[in-house]
């Protein structure tokens, strides 16, 4: 297996480097679609939002009403921090699953993680990075998802900085042309990819201070 991080700001276009990925052949764990999976109703992280954030929460569908809790828990330090504690470990821990599930095998494996840079993973072979510069990001996020300029400033500035992300880069797609120009890019990180040698065993655990 061969393990490679990708990472990119809000905005960046990190999601549409993921799928184009994926229809090169790389086998995708990604962390946004698995917390998703583990909010749909019948789920224990679910329940576990539900009780901590109350009904309203919860759409007419029986859903979790994404919108009312990010609304719930924006600029909240500590609403966020209990939402952070329901969903990270679940989450680290079906990522851990689906990674064993590969290690045997001779794929490329990409872990599509937003927070990367926030929180490393040991041994990747690469780390793969979607830049864009945040004013642009801020156009886009406010003209493709309907996010006021404040709302996507203030998400802009919870993460990493686009230095930080940067400066723990192997390979750097950059997403301010157009989607042809993006294609070549990523095109060209395939190939680097697949010249990459093989994961060491423990390879995809989130750094503790323990491997410092």
């Amino acid at each position: 297996m061969i393990l490679v991080g990708l990472t990119g700001g809000i905005g960046a276009g990190k999601s549409a480097v993921s799928l184009q990925l994926a229809s090169h052949g790389a086998i995708v764990i990604d962390a946004d679609v698995i917390v998703r999976e583990l909010q749909l109703p019948g789920q224990q992280v679910f329940a576990d939002i539900v009780q901590r954030f109350g009904p309203e929460v919860v759409a007419p569908s029986g859903h979790l009403d994404r919108a009312a809790l990010a609304a719930r828990v924006f600029g909240d330090a500590e609403a966020l921090a209990d939402l952070n504690r329901i969903v990270h470990p679940a989450v680290g821990r079906e990522m851990m699953r689906r990674i064993d599930d590969q290690r045997s095998t001779t794929n490329v494996v990409v872990l599509d993680v937003p927070l990367l840079v926030e929180n490393p993973r040991t041994g990747l072979c690469g780390t793969v990075v979607v830049d864009l510069d945040p004013e642009v990001a801020v156009e886009r996020l406010v003209a493709q998802r309907g996010y006021t300029e404040e709302e996507a400033r203030s998400r802009i500035a919870r993460q990493a900085s686009r230095k930080a992300r940067r400066s723990v880069a192997d390979w750097i797609i950059d997403n301010s042309g157009s989607r042809l120009d993006l294609a070549r890019q990523v095109g060209l990180a395939w190939r680097w990819m697949c010249s990459l040698p093989p994961a060491d065993a423990d390879a995809g655990r989130v750094v503790t201070a323990s491997d410092s």
